[in-house]
């Protein structure tokens, strides 16, 4: 892996010396490719320190998408991915509280509890976590599986965000699984920053979301996401494929900054925060 932006002085002592260019000017080299510890990646991907009143919620996307805009192939986003956006993705999960996941998603790509990760434990120790963090589901139906380890054995109770319309007794089969229902719309449906606002009043104020398409998208759409960690795949998949946002489009295109890029045989791990 590479560090391609922000070049700093340890990037910049990583070119080979004399390398020229055209006209033999001197231009920097190829940076060392090598395989970043865990703790590299966590001081790469670390949430930023928010203002001295203590944390605010920051709510951070992290996606893969193929270079023609694929998110998935064949319905799921695994044959587009690579053995180091996995070390990426577990990596982003183990700084975050939460991790926020539609109820499509945790169906199509047979989502688990997260796990205690012996490497990040002083980590998580030291920011004041606990051992893994939480999957919180967004569904209006509660429509799902609660006989999944998901529900019946997370190291920590499995959220579910829905609206205040939800079916009683499905809301019921949930919390008798184990599962804690967090009410955050009027409707059938979530509000997005309602959501923000009721996982920070339970303490989870560094906030992942994993997707799908369409909860992405509606979380651009409430202008609520901080921060987009794009994994872009060197491939080509063509067909009908979703893009890592659907939905409604904006009546203005919001603009993101990037803040960092490394790149690990042909991917390139982006990372583009709100300006």
């Amino acid at each position: 892996m590479r560090r391609l932006f922000p070049v700093t002085d340890e990037t910049a002592a990583q070119a080979p010396d004399g390398a020229c260019g055209a006209g033999g000017a001197s231009v920097p080299g190829p940076l060392v490719d090598r395989e970043w510890t865990l703790a590299e990646l966590a001081a790469a991907y670390a949430y930023p320190e928010r203002g001295p009143g203590g944390r605010e919620p920051w709510l951070r996307a992290n996606m893969v998408a193929t270079l023609d805009g694929a998110a998935q192939h064949e319905g799921r986003s695994q044959p587009i991915s690579s053995a180091t956006d996995m070390r990426v993705f577990g990596t982003l999960r183990a700084l975050a509280d939460v991790v926020v996941v539609g109820a499509e998603t945790v169906r199509q790509e047979g989502y688990r509890p997260a796990r205690a990760r012996e490497e990040f434990a002083a980590l998580r120790a030291a920011a004041g976590q606990g051992p893994a963090p939480a999957i919180a589901v967004v569904t209006a139906s509660l429509e799902l599986d609660f006989s999944l380890p998901l529900f019946t054995s997370p190291l920590v109770p499995t959220l579910i965000l829905t609206g205040a319309a939800a079916a009683p007794d499905r809301v019921a089969a949930a919390e008798k699984a184990g599962a804690r229902v967090v009410v955050a719309g009027d409707g059938m449906g979530i509000d997005p920053p309602r959501a923000v606002r009721a996982l920070a009043e339970l303490g989870h104020t560094r906030l992942l979301t994993e997707g799908g398409p369409r909860l992405l998208g509606q979380m651009v759409a409430s202008g609520v996401l901080d921060e987009l960690c794009l994994t872009v795949s060197p491939m080509l998949t063509a067909g009908d494929a979703q893009r890592i946002a659907g939905g409604p489009s904006i009546t203005v295109p919001q603009r993101f900054a990037l803040a960092g890029l490394l790149e690990d045989e042909g991917f390139l791990f982006s990372s583009y925060r709100r300006q």
